[in-house]
């Protein structure tokens, strides 16, 4: 039943030939790619202004300066990554440049940021979307967090559904958003230019903290969330149709520019028509309703906005589960991440993903002022890697141009690496603090699966073993755990005499006096085996049988294999399992993991038998 509701949301599965249908074109990649850059500019525009409100008037004229600056560091690391595009056509994703050129640490610390920041950009992505749809419709912020995680839901099946939907479902938000804004930020202008500029002194709040250098640090460092998904578009080069690095780079140059258009021209003219929001409205929607007032076209912009920023999630559901699949053929996450699923995706980096951001979201209490501190500083520091890395293997590979390659990389580096040290700094107290605790965590957490993964491949090996055994091992010993005598352990005790040479069949008295009856019915059916009943005055179904196999053991004590056969019945419908206490899976969980001090071999064999009803 449940693999049916899986087929019918997901769809049917894919043959593995219909993976190269799957590659995107640049329309579908930009789609697929962009939602998290080209949406930057609603979350970072809303903290420009918030920091810089307290200073009134005189901190708000400092906007549109800092636009130009975050717009200058958007168009250095741009063609920074158009390097990492061309220097790396599989996927030059920040793990992959810092590992091969600066080591295995510095790439596991670029991996372990951007997986911070991708699931902090899918959080974030949806609780600002829902914030500009409560703007227009204040009644929703009380619903806020339902809201974005059935947004999280949504997105998630539709990217569980396979590359080449997705890329075709976000076409629409997008290419929508970019519509509304472009020409929200053209009458913008217009209106600029017949009405002349407006005057912030007049409709600013009156100034609560002075302005002051690190004032303009923050709201610069918190401007700088405009840059993240920038690096998106490098990461996923395979999804792209051939020749891939070619459509990768072009489509990074035409998200860039869109980028920068958006980002210069709201926050110009958020400054210059002196826009200033009311409680509880975004600063974009004090925008809109300054320019269309309560016509359609703002609840356009708005619903827009709402729509580009829910699927501005898909950047990271596009990257992350790549990104996982990578490190778990690496050794360094679960290699079940590794595996393309029924429709040609990642479905387990999917679920996840969408896992983690749901709880961030219910953390956070959907409040993406709260995020975002945690923001900026993942993103950063993979920037700043990805491009030192990048300088380094200029420098091996030569070739055309490499010294001006190797320059681009370089600046593109220390201007990330600056800007990473600035934003860390400002937003520390804010709780900055925590993501240098949660990569350095996720650093070790992946050091040591690589540890697990060498140390179970050299205890499996059989290269350190002189002679395997090449006789037949005696009919084994077998025990048989009964829960009582009915049809379900029929066939575990046929199984056991046609494979055993002695046989034990064991009952655990969890009542008092039930298992004389029990001896009376298994006489009956099989004398030839003997049944052994174990009193348990706690009631404990897992100890007495354990402490038994122990003592059996002991006192055999002949290195014969010793088998405990469990007999389990399957329900018919998937739901009954949860009628039922599962005394089996528990027995076999414990026998697993039974630390074996004296050194017997112990096999577990279950028996199933399927109930019809």
């Amino acid at each position: 039943m449940l693999s049916h509701l899986w087929h019918l949301i997901i769809g049917s599965p894919l043959p593995t030939q219909n993976l190269a249908h799957e590659r995107l074109d640049k329309i579908r990649a930009l789609a697929a790619f962009s939602p998290d850059a080209l949406s930057s500019v609603a979350y970072a525009n809303q903290e420009i202004y918030l920091s810089l409100v307290v200073a009134g008037s005189a901190g708000l004229a400092f906007s549109w300066p800092i636009g130009l600056a975050i717009t200058g560091l958007l168009i250095i690391v741009a063609t920074s990554y158009y390097q990492t595009i061309h220097g790396y056509p599989s996927g030059g994703g920040a793990y992959i440049v810092a590992r091969e050129n600066l080591g295995t640490l510095p790439g596991l610390i670029a991996a372990a940021a951007l997986t911070v920041d991708y699931s902090l950009t899918a959080a974030v992505s949806l609780t600002a979307g829902v914030a500009a749809l409560a703007s227009a419709f204040p009644a929703l912020w009380a619903y806020k967090v339902e809201l974005a995680l059935i947004l999280l839901v949504i997105i998630t099946v539709i990217n569980l559904r396979g590359i080449q939907e997705s890329g075709t479902v976000m076409a629409v938000p997008v290419y929508s958003f970019l519509g509304a804004f472009l020409l929200m930020i053209g009458i913008g202008l217009v209106r600029l230019i017949v009405e002349g500029p407006g005057h912030l002194t007049s409709v600013a709040p009156p100034a609560v903290q002075s302005l002051t250098p690190l004032l303009v640090l923050h709201a610069f460092a918190t401007g700088c969330t405009a840059m993240t998904g920038i690096e998106a578009i490098s990461n996923g080069i395979p999804a792209f149709r051939p020749p891939e690095a070619r459509n990768a780079g072009q489509t990074l140059i035409i998200m860039a520019i869109l980028m920068g258009m958006l980002f210069v021209g709201s926050i110009g003219l958020t400054q210059f028509l002196a826009v200033i929001p009311r409680a509880e409205e975004t600063i974009l929607s004090a925008l809109a309703h300054r320019i269309f007032g309560e016509s359609p076209f703002y609840f356009l912009v708005q619903l827009s906005t709402l729509l580009i920023l829910a699927v501005a999630a898909n950047t990271s559901f596009a990257d992350f589960p790549r990104l996982a699949a990578i490190l778990a053929r690496d050794g360094f996450l679960p290699h079940q991440l590794a595996g393309l699923g029924d429709r040609l995706v990642y479905s387990n980096g999917i679920l996840t993903l969408a896992g983690v951001a749901g709880l961030l979201i219910l953390l956070f209490g959907g409040d993406t002022h709260a995020l975002i501190p945690l923001f900026a500083v993942g993103a950063f520091l993979a920037f700043t890697l990805s491009q030192i890395g990048m300088v380094n293997h200029w420098q091996r590979t030569r070739g055309k141009h490499w010294k001006m390659k190797a320059f681009l990389n370089g600046l593109g580096g220390l201007i990330t690496g600056a800007t990473m040290i600035i934003v860390g700094v400002s937003k520390f107290t804010e709780g900055a603090w925590v993501v240098p605790i949660a990569i350095a965590l996720l650093t070790f957490g992946f050091m040591r699966i690589r540890d697990h993964y060498r140390d179970v491949a050299q205890e499996l090996s059989l290269s350190n073993v002189a002679d395997l055994p090449t006789s037949i091992p005696p009919r084994p010993r077998i025990v048989i755990p009964i829960s009582g005598v009915h049809k379900g352990i029929v066939n575990a005790v046929n199984f056991a005499r046609a494979i055993g040479q002695e046989i034990t069949a064991v009952f655990v008295e969890l009542e008092p006096g039930s298992g004389e009856q029990i001896r009376s019915k298994w006489a009956g059916l099989w004398p030839d085996i003997p049944l052994v009943v174990l009193p348990s005055p706690y009631r404990s179904l897992v100890g007495p049988l354990l402490d038994f196999l122990d003592e059996t053991d002991r006192e055999h004590n002949d290195g014969q294999l010793a088998v405990v056969m469990l007999p389990e019945f399957v329900p018919a419908r998937w739901w009954h399992f949860f009628l039922h206490n599962q005394s089996a899976w528990l027995l076999k969980t414990a026998l697993l993991y039974r630390r074996r001090r004296m050194g017997f071999q112990r096999v577990i064999i279950d028996v199933p038998y399927h109930l019809r009803r």
